[in-house]
């Protein structure tokens, strides 16, 4: 047998998973927060090697006539960090998650739209 329910009781439970609600979204959008601030200073940390890599490469090509291998091998060297950066750089700015809604409201319309046009057809013809 269930004991009888306070009135006042019944009324705090759903105010209560409000708030568990509510902290755990809160939680999701300050953990977002954290890692869009990481990327940002990650991006703004490559952008800056990537401008001071790009310089050095500029006075080495400058000094390219004097050809020594130290040159060459900083060349390729430059070349591939600036890679690896431009990698960095491009990664993360797309992802499935933000690519998500789009591509399920680009599927959900398109197919609505190939429905409306097999209608339109069957009806017209």
């Amino acid at each position: 047998m269930k004991p009888p329910q306070n009135p006042s009781n019944s009324s705090k439970e759903p105010e209560e998973n409000l708030d568990r609600d509510f902290e755990q979204e809160f939680l999701v959008v300050e953990r977002s927060l954290v890692t869009l601030k990481e990327r940002y200073t990650q991006v703004q940390r490559d952008k800056s090697s990537q401008a001071e890599l790009q310089q050095r490469r500029k006075q080495l090509n400058q000094q390219k006539k004097y050809q020594t291998p130290e040159i060459n091998t900083e060349l390729r060297q430059i070349k591939q960090q600036l890679e690896v950066l431009e990698l960095n750089l491009e990664s993360q700015l797309f992802s499935w998650g933000s690519l998500k809604e789009p591509f399920w409201q680009a599927v959900r319309f398109g197919g609505l739209g190939v429905i409306i046009g097999w209608i339109l057809k069957s009806n017209a013809g």
